[in-house]
């Protein structure tokens, strides 16, 4: 118990207390804090401007975490499905990516997405006559690599779902004449909600504070919140604002966590109730 405390108060409690504190402070003249209290970071912090940018950020970490969910679902299904000596070297490979840096990762999709690029060295290779097409220092691109670099996640949070399933629900829905797609839609789906609210969690809360991916294949066209703090804190050297839009992040993480841990007890209860 006291070293959960304590690893709680280290890597939590203090970070947060930090951001906390720097936010209701006052910036310097030459930067920095000057320690006169106001409300003024969080008043701004809610001005349309920013609230536009924090909405930006939710859309794009919205849409890359539905494009997980329906790539990293299939993949662990099938990984599931495999038979029990494969299932290891399937879950190496899907892990993968993993062992290679973030941005030698990213700089990968620059290298697939630019005009010059492998894709559309392929789409000429297959005929295509038309301009080069401008995939790279979009929306699009950006969304593509925090899908590519957060995939991992889904697969694992939904294959450990998948791997406590009792088979013999499926096969007593099949007994009782369900088909596949019953046996699916009603069973295992339902049954896997946890592991799925937990992909969706990892892929959203890490997109949404990201700044490395919009910076590289977004191209500084359009602004995540992430990029938002990370520019208060180093480039405007703003502390006190970008600890109020740092906290604000954490108040949506923190929301949705605890959003995953209701599904995640609602469907365990629901799992262990009498038929």
């Amino acid at each position: 118990m006291l070293p959960a405390l304590l690893w709680l108060a280290i890597f939590m409690i203090v970070p947060v207390g930090l951001v906390l504190a720097y936010s209701v402070f006052t910036r310097g003249v030459y930067g920095g804090i000057d320690y006169i209290f106001t409300w003024d970071n969080f008043v701004r912090a809610a001005d349309p401007l920013y609230a536009r940018i924090f909405l930006t950020s939710a859309r794009v970490a919205g849409l890359a975490t539905i494009f997980a969910l329906l790539i990293g679902y299939p993949a662990a299904y099938a990984i599931g499905l495999a038979p029990k000596r494969h299932q290891a070297t399937l879950l190496f490979f899907a892990v993968l990516p993993f062992w290679s840096n973030y941005l030698i990762r990213t700089y990968a999709w620059i290298v697939l997405l630019n005009r010059e690029g492998l894709i559309n060295a392929g789409l000429k290779a297959l005929g295509y006559q038309g301009e080069p097409l401008s995939i790279l220092y979009t929306e699009g691109a950006v969304i593509a690599g925090l899908v590519y670099n957060y995939l991992p996640f889904v697969i694992l949070a939904i294959y450990a779902s998948l791997s406590r399933l009792d088979p013999q629900l499926r096969e007593a829905s099949r007994d009782l004449g369900g088909g596949a797609a019953t046996t699916f839609w009603r069973v295992t789906l339902p049954l896997t909600v946890p592991g799925v609210a937990a992909g969706a969690v990892f892929v959203f809360v890490l997109s949404i504070g990201n700044f490395v991916t919009p910076a590289l294949l977004g191209g500084g066209r359009f602004q995540m919140v992430g990029n938002l703090v990370y520019d208060q804190f180093l480039t405007a050297n703003d502390w006190p604002f970008g600890a109020a839009l740092g906290l604000a992040l954490i108040t949506v993480m923190l929301v949705l966590l605890i959003v995953q841990a209701a599904l995640t007890g609602r469907a365990a209860g629901e799992a262990r109730r009498p038929a």
